[in-house]
């Protein structure tokens, strides 16, 4: 979906395919039909932005195969989708039983993230509508927490700035300029905005021209950062928002109730990672791995609200006594594109926890998922309208 800002530039609205975890280029395809057009229908658009999802096989597919990439364009124009966003964050396998820290290998040490993140430049920039020249791309920030070590932290500086180099190139060739975006994440080595901007600036990072942030709103709101500062931190340091994730947490009010916590554990399932946090009334952020750690006798403190990476929809808020993170999305909506000047051009409905979501309000079929994208996309459209915004045909 596309909508004009009041300073005439376009915004491109998206929603996630990784909720449909395809490995191959067939299961991409059969997402494009029986998802991602029936998503469009159901919002009566002509045209719906995607953003894909491509895993190691079907990108190493389509980088080596120009008749099948030609193919998969053409498809998506005859389906009435565009393409100007990739998610580059899980690498394969995410649709297995258990995923949890697997989403974050290989990571930015390991050669193998860095030819996947090229290939899913060359791809984007055949993908991209003939009238749009930039594109983007989320990928995981840095790795897991697990110390890196200077060697490790290195590496993964040198392979960005490889990165770098290479973007360059592909833009030089192709008149397409592709930018990626380190997305921070509760748990990881960049968890927050100021993480980021200490990785951007330090010695040997890579130029701001190709290389900036993704942010979630959700990661965002699980840290319990302020939207306007973590914002206003990474403008200060020149580091471009390349796109951002409309997304939202889990909120627990009261965790020490009985019901409360009865509640969360409903949320608590074996596939993802739910990193949970709170904040201590001096402003320190604790927290767990995972729910479940939280739920048992782990020493967080219950006397302040905790919040759950766990990407609820964005149109319907949990039962009480739970609540999700919406107010936050709002409030860096406002002022990512509420300005006079759009701080990034690229949105992406990220709620890729459908499936894992409790039972009751869980989609049993593609029909129900597809209504259920469709909801959050409008809920999405709904805000951007309230800012200001509107919507545009392709």
């Amino acid at each position: 979906m596309r909508f004009q800002h009041p300073d005439g530039s376009v915004v491109h609205l998206a929603y996630c395919t990784n909720v449909h975890p395809a490995e191959d280029l067939d299961g991409v395809r059969s997402v494009l039909r029986e998802y991602a057009e029936p998503v469009r229908q159901r919002l009566g658009r002509s045209t719906l932005g995607i953003g894909l999802w491509l895993a190691r096989d079907a990108a190493r597919t389509l980088v080596g195969d120009a008749t099948a990439l030609r193919a998969l364009r053409a498809e998506l124009h005859d389906r009435g989708l565009e393409v100007v966003t990739l998610n580059g964050f899980p690498y394969r396998g995410f649709g297995g039983a258990v995923v949890k820290h697997r989403v974050y290998r290989p990571d930015w040490t390991e050669r193998e993230r860095l030819e996947h993140t090229t290939n899913l430049a060359e791809i984007l920039a055949a993908l991209l509508p003939d009238d749009t020249v930039e594109g983007s791309i989320s990928t995981l920030p840095l790795a897991w927490r697990t110390p890196l070590g200077s060697a490790r932290a290195h590496a993964a500086l040198k392979a960005l700035g490889i990165l770098a180099e290479r973007l360059a190139v592909l833009r030089q060739g192709s008149g397409r300029s592709i930018r990626v975006g380190l997305e921070p994440e509760p748990g990881c080595v960049v968890e927050t905005a100021a993480d980021a901007t200490g990785v951007l600036t330090s010695p040997g990072a890579p130029s701001h021209d190709s290389i900036g942030v993704c942010l979630d709103t959700c990661h965002i709101a699980t840290q319990f950062e302020d939207p306007d500062t973590a914002i206003d931190t990474l403008l200060s340091a020149g580091i471009p928002i390349v796109k951002a994730q409309l997304s939202a947490a889990l909120h627990a009010q009261v965790p020490h109730r009985l019901d409360v916590r009865q509640a969360l554990a409903a949320f608590a399932e074996p596939r993802f990672l739910h990193q949970t946090r709170t904040r201590t009334r001096d402003g320190i952020v604790l927290g767990t791995d995972d729910l479940q750690e939280a739920l048992i006798d782990s020493g967080l403190p219950r006397t302040a609200p905790w919040r759950c990476h766990f990407h609820v929809p964005l149109h319907a808020a949990p039962e009480p006594p739970l609540a999700s993170t919406t107010d936050v999305l709002r409030a860096a909506l406002a002022r990512l594109v509420g300005g006079p000047v759009p701080l990034t051009r690229h949105l992406e409905v990220e709620t890729y926890t459908w499936h894992t979501l409790p039972a009751a309000q869980r989609p049993h079929n593609s029909k129900l998922l597809a209504d259920g994208i469709a909801a959050e996309l409008a809920f999405a459209r709904d805000l951007l309208t309230d800012l200001g915004l509107k919507e545009a045909e392709a």
